[in-house]
């Protein structure tokens, strides 16, 4: 079989994590002299390459409805494997440099304050526990809306949101490199002291905690060294730029959770400066990154399906 015809067994998302996984493993040889797990990650790597080759040959193969399944939704794993992966590249790449005093200094041109800490003052425990809420049920809404489409539209549809993700994701993830900073939680303000200053009512803290997990920041510690160990991941701020792409594609579909999406995104965007994981000027970032990502995304996905896979146009 030829490698055209082994191509079109891929679906563009395929693509796009293998290019990204490409990446992460040439920076990681590139660098090896700095990352010290730089052959873990390339096996890693080459590992999740070789299974997505697997089970596009399996699935053609088999016919299989749960290898299909598997096919169009492993996506979610390693978009987060990925972002993790981050954790060890992005220090040791940029020598440990942080930009949060460049940022800060951006907000404070700007507004002529720290908007984390003007927002303080109009903190109540309910509106505390309703950003919260909001701001951690992001990582849900792809799933909410990812199965709609995978249920009551056609598989092109998905495959599109399924690119869309990935390719949405990963910009963000380049972006992170050029700018790693951790954020006003740990710069501004004592990350220890977050429960007290800005107290919710029931949920707050297991939800803080959560998110604490999901970035690589343990509890219990001084806030230099929950700093230190923190991922350099909030400029661009994807939890706006994914919110607004989500947000344009659930109503352009017009799937039935588009006004929960809507709803739930404000609160997302909102809560990302109130509840103090971004500044502003990340915010901002987040939103020129989702219109640089829905003006382009359609070109880039009918390239793939037609110069790489030799699909035609769904």
């Amino acid at each position: 079989m030829q490698a055209r015809e082994h191509s079109r067994l891929l679906h563009a998302a395929d693509v796009t994590i293998i290019c990204f996984g490409v990446i992460l493993t040439l920076l990681s040889l590139g660098f090896a002299g700095r990352v010290p797990d730089w052959q873990v990650l390339s096996i890693l790597n080459c590992l999740v390459l070789t299974a997505i080759w697997v089970m596009a040959h399996a699935e053609a193969a088999t016919r299989s409805r749960i290898v299909r399944i598997v096919h169009d939704w492993y996506v979610v794993p390693v978009i987060i494997l990925y972002y993790k992966e981050l954790y060890y590249l992005i220090g040791p790449i940029r020598g440990g440099r942080d930009y949060d005093q460049l940022l800060i200094a951006i907000d404070r041109n700007l507004f002529g304050t720290d908007p984390t800490g003007w927002l303080t003052h109009m903190a109540t425990p309910p509106l505390t526990e309703l950003l919260q809420i909001g701001y951690t049920s992001f990582y849900l809404l792809f799933i909410l809306l990812g199965w709609e489409l995978y249920r009551r539209h056609s598989r092109d549809n998905y495959h599109f949101f399924a690119f869309l993700c990935t390719y949405g994701f990963f910009l963000s993830y380049l972006g992170y490199f050029i700018l790693p900073a951790a954020g006003p939680r740990f710069t501004l303000h004592d990350h220890v002291l977050l429960n007290s200053e800005l107290p919710g009512l029931f949920l707050t803290p297991y939800l803080r905690w959560f998110v604490d997990w999901g970035g690589s920041v343990p509890t219990g510690i001084r806030n230099d060294v929950a700093m230190a160990k923190a991922q350099r991941d909030i400029f661009p701020s994807g939890h706006t730029m994914m919110t607004l792409v989500m947000i344009h594609y659930s109503f352009r579909c017009q799937a039935r959770v588009r006004y929960l999406i809507l709803v739930v995104g404000i609160l997302v965007i909102t809560g990302a400066v109130y509840l103090r994981y971004h500044y502003v000027v990340d915010i901002i970032a987040g939103a020129i990154f989702a219109i640089f990502c829905l003006l382009t995304s359609r070109a880039v996905y009918l390239f793939i399906r037609k110069r790489i896979l030799g699909s035609a146009e769904p």
